[in-house]
């Protein structure tokens, strides 16, 4: 079949990838006029995601750009002694096999596995689908595909046009992140400030020419536009007014013309990632919040199910009802451990923050031996994204159970 895909971030290639070896013709569309760069935060993908990695043989250059942040310190709002935690062994009670890499970097690592096979049009975006599959572009000419794949992330211009309005829940939190001098942050480490309701760090690594701030923090649903970035980094500073000095001195590089990014936390709540010859897959369709209910390993999972369920039939209906049928449970439960991070993460008072702080401690001064068995005792809560199946879909053929 002949397949657009709208999107070039993550679940968009990896999508891509698949389908082509399957054997589809397979063209992305991306706004951007080149690859994204758009200092996003450091991703995780977790043991199902590597899996699906390695099998599009790309695993190696994955763990060679990972970050490698081992320790994480924090000054609680008001306090003056640094409280630190071992981030690898928080991560191996979540994962058997976890790999933090930047998300600009994962996109590249992904995007340039797809070539020479899949056709991009950069610098483009949809205007309009047409129910037989016809398309128009904002620049191309119009031209007819089988199937038209969504994977352009939270804010779908794929969804807006064939789903109109969905269903969203905002988790009432808010995610920033702000490209800073390399030497703001140490390879290997993540420092920062917390305070009730807010929480800013910073981190490098050793392969990445700048460092990240990230900021976290609670609010009521605020008024902006989500391309209005003169307005999003008013909102930031009015945020974390006052946190500390130091965090003072970070927000002083809104003012120059550095990679910002900026979102609300929100999910999207609707159960049919299908419509006629269209379907969505990952942020775009599924996103069970940025930052916090992991979204990069859900769609890396979701675009490789996807392209699974394609890979034998023309039947694409069918083919997406199993897909969306692979999915739900999982997308379901990660919607539900995201809104039980939000509120771990960004505690509402200082006990609530102390609380956080001090458990962060106590898990990592456990022997390692005993971290990992105790997470394992709830696969529905730390090890949901890495009790996902993966398929072998060119083994067994979509449709048919895994054994």
């Amino acid at each position: 079949m002949r397949i657009l895909v709208s999107g070039a971030s993550i679940a968009g290639p990896v999508l891509a990838y698949w389908l082509a070896r399957y054997g589809h013709e397979v063209t992305v569309v991306e706004r951007s006029p080149v690859l994204r760069k758009t200092g996003g935060h450091a991703v995780d993908l977790m043991k199902p995601a590597m899996e699906i990695s390695e099998r599009m043989g790309v695993v190696g250059r994955i763990e060679a750009l990972a970050t490698g942040t081992e320790r994480i310190t924090v000054l609680r709002e008001g306090t003056r002694r640094p409280i630190s935690a071992d981030v690898t062994k928080l991560f191996a009670a979540a994962s058997d096999r976890h790999v933090e890499v930047m998300r600009d970097d994962l996109s590249e690592i992904y995007y340039e596995a797809t070539l020479p096979d899949v056709a991009y049009m950069f610098g483009d975006s949809i205007t309009s689908i047409g129910d037989d599959g016809d398309v128009t572009f904002e620049n191309a000419q119009p031209q007819r595909f089988d199937l038209v794949i969504g994977a352009d992330g939270l804010h779908s211009n794929v969804r807006r046009l064939v789903f109109g309005e969905v269903a969203k829940n905002f988790t009432g939190a808010y995610l920033a992140v702000l490209s800073v001098p390399r030497e703001l942050g140490v390879p290997g480490a993540m420092t920062g400030h917390i305070g009730p309701g807010r929480s800013a760090q910073v981190y490098g690594a050793r392969h990445v020419d700048d460092a990240r701030a990230v900021f976290l923090f609670r609010s009521p649903e605020l008024d902006y536009h989500h391309r209005d970035v003169d307005r999003q980094k008013q909102l930031l500073r009015e945020a974390f007014a006052n946190l500390h000095p130091e965090v003072d001195a970070w927000l002083k590089y809104l003012d120059e013309d550095r990679v910002f990014y900026f979102d609300s936390i929100t999910q999207l709540r609707e159960d049919r990632w299908s419509k006629g010859r269209v379907a969505l897959v990952g942020d775009a369709g599924y996103c069970p919040g940025p930052a916090i209910g992991g979204s990069t390993s859900l769609a890396v999972m979701g675009a490789y199910v996807l392209a699974g369920e394609l890979a034998h039939t023309d039947d694409y209906a069918a083919a997406f009802a199993r897909y969306e049928n692979e999915m739900r449970e999982l997308v379901h439960a990660s919607r539900k451990f995201a809104l039980g991070v939000a509120k771990t993460l960004i505690p509402r008072t200082r006990t609530g923050v102390w609380a956080l702080t001090r458990g962060a401690q106590l898990v990592t001064s456990l022997p390692s031996w005993m971290v990992r068995p105790l997470a394992k005792l709830n696969s529905k809560g730390l090890r949901l994204h890495d009790s996902m199946v993966v398929r072998d879909y060119e083994r067994q053929g979509a449709g048919v159970a895994a054994p």
